[in-house]
């Protein structure tokens, strides 16, 4: 049997904002780790998963002008990194707002949206992305 594809196999976690908090120090990865990096070996199997609320603030962003290919058609977008309010910080594109209303320490929430299509016929991909409170 061959391996599932990556699209597949990280569909709960992309989907879901599912991250690993440590049973050990408490402190909470996005995305999972099934070893926490402070705790080393006393974190092995106490890693657990816990959903997030897909709630956070701008920590930083920049506005992209210069896109690549797939991704010309949006242009120019948002990309920022995004304090979740559990702990971690991810990036990910802000969706729906208009750029000059995006700035830093403004509240976002998660919302899901088509990623990338491969070709007519082919996979969707969704994804998280982010809208202004």
């Amino acid at each position: 049997m061959g391996k599932l594809s990556a699209v597949w196999r990280e569909t709960n976690h992309r989907y879901r904002l599912i991250a690993h908090e440590c049973g050990n120090c408490k402190k909470m990865y996005f995305p999972p780790r099934d070893v926490c990096p402070i705790c080393h070996r006393e974190s092995i199997g106490k890693m657990k998963e816990k959903e997030l609320s897909g709630l956070g603030t701008v920590e930083s962003f920049t506005i992209v002008h210069d896109a690549p290919p797939a991704f010309a058609r949006q242009r120019p977008y948002v990309l920022a990194l995004i304090r979740l309010d559990e702990g971690p910080v991810l990036t990910a594109q802000i969706v729906d707002s208009v750029a000059s209303e995006i700035d830093i320490g403004k509240r976002v929430r998660s919302v899901f949206r088509k990623v990338r299509e491969d070709g007519k016929g082919g996979i969707i991909q969704y994804g998280y992305k982010f809208v202004l409170e």
